[in-house]
């Protein structure tokens, strides 16, 4: 796919369902008593994969459009899969639906694909295993992980690293376990788990850092509605903000502010971004926005990032890298090693990409340092299978002096498929290659 800069960008954009509040209503539905309904579920591969391995446990799923029902017995009539459970390259859905397996009494292994099965997983392992489970896994931290599930016990658990995913795990698990389960978390992460937790018929208290579920916990089916993927409207956003002509209108965003980050630190630095049509679907708030490019966030953006920032930007630093080649004083993005065991080590893919199209940049072990005064060049782009990485450089050939090559377009299919429709809709060009 070869991306050529453009002059203008104008139209309006009607976002993919998010794909992190779609994984956990799924799992919840699947947890809870009677039929769930979700409108406006997500069609990505990934939250395809969360719907795969509950099949497998024996939920009824139903699908039509961007509807999904869910029908089930509750949690304690999982049956156990006659075969391994994939979930090809979703780390959510590796993360999530092992909490459900480590309080089924069977035997089961979950496994993802090349990318997947590379991550580390001890982040789920160590509170699973002190809660009862038995988890074997390839040099003690690596799928495939073969799962032994049994009665849980409540812990009390601090989370070492912020982590939204390997908290609603806990969570999970708490909920199936005798007693109560207490989390700390220093730091917080995005949390649409707690959002749509009482909806569910769950009650979960909040004390300080402190989140505590009690179990074994009774769910109720429940009627969801998801708002679009803020995630993935940074990527229209950031090209609002790059592109002198550009006035982009984006439709039902999730503007939760354990995701929206990235938003408030634009606007602060002087970002025209109007927000319009206010809603809240479940606990989720919405709203429109339209974004115009003007000159102060390039002059006026934060030259460092770092700190509580990241937890909650972290998806959308690869694009942020993008901008941060056109901010007057450049970028830093300093403790962010997570972003190492992601779909791919992703300040590695970055950096690599962004001295494949002319730029310089330094290289940490948690983050990078793109210095000022610099232009996207143009050149070929390793999307190293990375859906994130993809879709970050196909904002960057926008603004490059010569077309940015990408080498594989179709990872996108991961958490927006129709990404690059999408792009070419509001005036963007985009050719296949090869």
């Amino acid at each position: 796919m070869r991306i050529r800069p453009v002059s203008s960008l104008q139209g309006e954009i009607h976002l993919p369902p998010d794909k992190s509040i779609s994984h956990r209503y799924a799992i919840l539905g699947a947890m809870a008593t009677g039929t769930t309904r979700i409108s406006n579920f997500s069609n990505s591969q990934d939250c395809q994969s969360t719907l795969d391995c509950l099949r497998k446990l024996g939920i009824r799923i139903r699908q039509s459009a961007n509807e999904v029902e869910i029908e089930s017995r509750g949690w304690r009539e999982f049956q156990r899969p006659l075969e391994s459970l994939d979930a090809g390259n979703s780390g959510t859905t590796m993360r999530l639906v092992s909490a459900l397996l480590a309080a089924s009494p069977f035997v089961s292994t979950i496994q993802g694909d090349e990318s997947l099965n590379r991550r580390p997983m001890r982040r789920i392992i160590k509170p699973l295993t002190q809660m009862g489970a038995r988890i074997e896994a390839n040099n003690r931290e690596y799928p495939p992980l073969r799962i032994t599930g049994s009665q849980l016990q409540g812990i009390h658990y601090g989370l070492p690293v912020p982590s939204a995913q390997v908290k609603s795990c806990v969570l999970l698990a708490g909920m199936m376990a005798q007693g109560e389960t207490t989390l700390v978390e220093e730091i917080p992460s995005r949390d649409h788990t707690e959002r749509a937790l009482p909806f569910f018929k769950v009650v979960l208290e909040r004390e300080d850092h402190q989140l505590m579920v009690s179990g074994p916990a009774s769910l109720k089916a429940a009627k969801m509605q998801i708002p679009g993927d803020f995630s993935a409207a940074v990527y229209f956003i950031m090209a609002a903000l790059l592109i002198p002509d550009a006035e982009i209108c984006l439709r039902r965003v999730g503007v939760n502010p354990s995701r929206t980050g990235l938003l408030t630190l634009l606007e602060q630095a002087g970002a025209a971004v109007e927000k319009t049509h206010f809603a809240e679907f479940n606990d989720e708030p919405v709203c429109n926005l339209r974004v115009r490019f003007r000159p102060e966030p390039l002059q006026r953006f934060p030259t460092e990032i770092s700190g509580h920032w990241i937890p909650n930007l972290i998806d959308e630093i690869p694009v942020l890298a993008v901008l941060g080649t056109r901010l007057e004083q450049g970028l830093t993005i300093r403790e962010a090693g997570e972003l190492r065991k992601k779909e791919s080590d992703r300040i590695h893919s970055v950096v690599v990409n962004l001295r494949n199209l002319g730029v310089r940049v330094e290289e940490f072990p948690d983050g990078f340092h793109i210095p000022p005064g610099q232009a996207i060049q143009g050149g070929k782009v390793q999307t190293f299978a990375d859906h994130r990485i993809a879709m970050a450089f196909a904002i960057a050939g926008l603004i490059a002096k010569q077309p940015v090559e990408l080498d594989n377009p179709s990872c996108v299919s991961v958490s927006f498929p129709d990404f690059f429709q999408r792009l070419q809709s509001i005036g963007s060009y985009t050719t296949q290659s090869g």
